[in-house]
């Protein structure tokens, strides 16, 4: 088994009569890269910041590497980096600075401190930006800046909260592959976003949280299997009357039909022939379709069903 490093039990986080975390159980291997996952006012930040002890909490305990965590533990705060949503640099100083600065915070020695400085700087690959101060650099650049200051001290866990909101598709791709690479290097990551397909992408263990409980956990594969839906059946078609929309939601397997701007997707829960079915319904019923075909559940369909919600950019 491998080790938890990470672990959660039974926090309790009052706001008054604002319930924010209830009894809100997690636990994180080593290695691992962990997904958290919940709408707006679920408790994912609060989470993050009991864990990082800014928060002080009604109940519940917080323990790292097997030691509990508090505001004065600064040898466990040296083992973690942590990238927020909103990004977080002084305007004042370069890009050199400002994740020397970062690191410094850790990293006395100053020898060990340039060379790590170094290595986060072209690990994001910012290294013809060193003298630029943040302002000059584009939102993309900036976010990679952002992430060089919080794993500059080469952290064994780092907490990345929306880390690719905003940017453009280089440095999307650029972050993302970074995560990887942090990963294969030992780091264990927990990730918060709200681009699904990012967290199938790169997440191996994935917690959907709501109203601060932990609602539903395992791999992509695994949340899919314990939904309804197994699969989407999406028909291209310009004219269908309520009556034949009837008729399909009649058919085997069939929990869900909605028509929208010339499309028509049908739900299905289980079966293996579903699409077959119908192209036969639609064919005996001279119906005439432009394309049709079959998807499997993605992990926005597991967050729907579960929570009856979905994702927004940013945390209420």
């Amino acid at each position: 088994m491998s080790e938890v490093i990470v672990e959660v039990d039974n926090l309790v986080k009052r706001y008054k009569e604002l319930i924010a975390l209830d009894n809100f159980n997690m636990k994180i291997k080593k290695g691992e890269v962990f997904g958290l996952l919940g709408p707006n006012g679920s408790g994912k930040t609060t989470t993050i910041n009991c864990i990082l002890s800014l928060l002080n909490y009604d109940n519940g305990e917080v323990k790292l590497f097997g030691e509990k965590m508090t505001s004065s533990r600064y040898d466990l705060k040296r083992k973690i980096g942590v990238v927020m949503q909103e990004v977080a640099v002084f305007d004042e100083l370069t890009v050199y600075e400002n994740v020397d600065y970062f690191c410094g915070l850790y990293i006395k020695d100053k020898k060990t401190r340039k060379k790590y400085v170094e290595d986060a700087i072209k690990f994001v690959g910012i290294e013809d930006f060193k003298k630029f101060k943040p302002k000059k650099l584009s939102g993309g650049l900036l976010r990679r800046l952002n992430i060089a200051c919080g794993i500059a001290h080469k952290p064994e866990i780092i907490i990345m909260d929306e880390p690719t909101v905003a940017v453009d598709p280089q440095s999307r791709n650029k972050i993302l592959e970074g995560i990887v690479e942090l990963n294969n290097a030992g780091a264990t990551i927990i990730y918060t976003s709200h681009y699904m397909e990012e967290v199938e992408q790169i997440c191996s263990q994935i917690l959907i949280m709501d109203k601060g409980k932990k609602v539903a956990e395992g791999t992509s594969d695994e949340l899919k299997r314990k939904i309804k839906n197994t699969e989407n059946v999406i028909v291209d078609i310009k004219n269908i009357s309520e009556k034949d929309i009837q008729g399909v939601s009649s058919l085997n397997h069939v929990y869900d039909v909605k028509y929208m701007s010339g499309r028509l997707t049908i739900k299905c829960s289980s079966g293996k022939h579903n699409i077959s079915h119908v192209i036969d319904y639609l064919t005996n019923n001279n119906l005439d379709y432009e394309r049709i075909y079959s998807e499997l559940p993605t992990l926005n369909d597991v967050f729907l069903e579960i929570t009856g919600r979905t994702l927004r950019d940013k945390e209420a």
